[in-house]
C-alpha cells in the first residue's frame, strides 16, 4: 500500500481546517436555540423580579441574580452583588415606590451559547408621586448564565424609554 504524499497530507489538513472554520462560522450565524425548559426558566427569572417588586420584597426581587451580578439602574447608577441589589430595592420599596406596580414583558430571548442568554424585557412602572399617578417605561437587557443547571442574571441594564417630543 502506498503512503500518502506530503502534498496530499497538506491538502487533507487544509480541507479539515476550512471545514472547521466553516462549521464555527455556521454555528455563530445560527446560535443555540433555547430549549422549552431553558426558555421557561429564563422567563421565570423575569417573573420573579416582577413579583418581588409588586410584593415590595427586595430579597425576592434580587433572588434571580447571581451573587456577584452587575446592575445598572435606570438613572445610570451602578451597583454590584445580589445583596446590594436587594438592599437598594428594599429601600425604594419602603419609600418612593411603595405605591407602585411593575409590569414586565419578555420581548426576546437569544442564546449566545447554550449557557449564556440575552433577554430583552419591556417594563412599565406606575407609581404615585404626591397626588398624581405617574408612569415610566423602560427596556431592560439581561445577560444570564447557566451554572449547574440554573439560570442566574449576571448583568442587568435598565434604560428609560422616553416618549418622542410632541410637535
Amino acid at each position: 500500500m502506498k503512503r500518502p504524499s506530503t502534498n496530499m497530507k497538506l491538502s487533507t489538513a487544509f480541507a479539515l481546517l476550512i471545514l472547521c472554520a466553516f462549521t464555527a462560522t455556521a454555528q455563530q450565524a445560527h446560535p443555540a436555540k433555547a430549549t422549552p425548559a431553558d426558555e421557561a426558566a429564563l422567563r421565570e427569572n423575569v417573573k420573579q423580579m416582577e413579583e418581588g417588586w409588586n410584593t415590595k420584597s427586595g430579597a425576592l426581587f434580587a433572588k434571580p441574580f447571581a451573587t456577584d451580578a452587575d446592575y445598572v439602574v435606570i438613572n445610570g447608577m451602578f451597583m454590584q452583588g445580589r445583596d446590594a441589589i436587594a438592599k437598594a430595592h428594599q429601600g425604594i420599596f419602603d419609600t418612593i415606590y411603595k405605591d407602585s406596580t411593575l409590569k414586565l414583558s419578555v420581548k426576546q430571548i437569544r442564546l449566545l451559547r447554550p449557557d449564556v442568554a440575552v433577554v430583552h424585557v419591556t417594563g412599565n412602572n406606575k407609581f404615585r408621586q404626591g397626588a398624581e399617578t405617574r408612569e415610566t417605561n423602560a427596556i431592560i437587557t439581561l445577560t444570564l448564565t447557566k451554572d449547574n443547571g440554573e439560570w442566574k442574571i449576571a448583568a442587568f441594564q435598565n434604560t428609560q424609554v422616553l416618549a418622542p417630543p410632541q410637535r
